[in-house]
């Protein structure tokens, strides 16, 4: 009888139950931020409003209550909109927490049920391939054939082809620099430069376009923070305000 190592199998099936999980802790993140962000700018707004409450004029401080009001209720939209987002997914975790844990009860790798869960995993791995390599009406005809809807990841390939078209068609790095903002944490544990190599294409860029003074200004906002680990290259950089590409 030729027994499933179970073991091995969940060590190659990390990706498939990791993705969900850093998409939730992300948006979690973000809400965090946003909510923190946004209530301390109301707050900051309206202890001003309390402290000259007695000098603005009666329409005037109605129409700034109403401004604050009205940014929070966006505010209390775009929670409910993304509140969505972390249900879907948190079930699309337990989803796949539930199709990894049918490996503990298959028995031989003979067993229907197991070669079932295996076709249905190739479909799974087809879908990835698919996506990977753009073919995305294709992925979604077997994702629908197959019902494996929370097991196909489209949503995050199609933000990396998306910043792909971007950076190619566009030759703007403002995708992939937001990007880089949502995971500074993630990058800077290994130590990835990404986000400076970025920085330094849009500023080449605005040389490029002759825009030199809006360039000036964002070498000293972007790139001079990167001053220490990346002296060198920002002092080769610099050299295309004089020899542009």
């Amino acid at each position: 009888m030729d027994k499933i190592v179970v073991d091995n199998m969940l060590a190659i099936e990390e990706p498939f139950i990791k993705v969900p999980l850093e998409q939730l802790k992300r948006a979690v993140r973000q809400t965090q931020k946003q909510v923190e962000r946004e209530t301390a700018a109301v707050g900051a707004e309206l202890a001003e409003v309390l402290k000259n409450q007695y000098r603005l004029a009666p329409d005037e401080l109605q129409r700034t209550l109403d401004t604050l009001i009205g940014r929070l209720q966006t505010l209390k939209q775009s929670l409910e909109q993304i509140k969505q987002e972390e249900s879907q997914l948190i079930q699309r975790s337990k989803l796949r927490a539930a199709d990894l844990n049918k490996l503990k009860d298959f028995e031989s790798t003979t067993q229907p049920e197991f070669q079932q869960w295996c076709r249905q995993r190739l479909d799974r791995v087809l879908i990835d391939y698919m996506l990977r390599s753009g073919n995305v009406k294709t992925a979604q005809r077997l994702v629908d054939s197959g019902g494996l809807e929370h097991f196909a990841d489209s949503s995050l390939f199609a933000l990396v082809m998306s910043i792909e078209s971007e950076l190619k068609d566009a030759h703007s790095c403002q995708g992939a620099l937001q990007w880089c903002a949502e995971n500074r944490g993630a990058l800077r544990k290994i130590q990835c430069s990404l986000e400076f190599e970025l920085h330094l294409q849009e500023y080449i860029e605005m040389i490029r376009a002759r825009n030199t003074p809006a360039a000036i200004l964002y070498a000293k906002k972007h790139l001079s923070p990167w001053s220490d680990t990346q002296l060198p290259r920002i002092q080769r950089a610099m050299t295309l305000l004089a020899f542009s590409p």
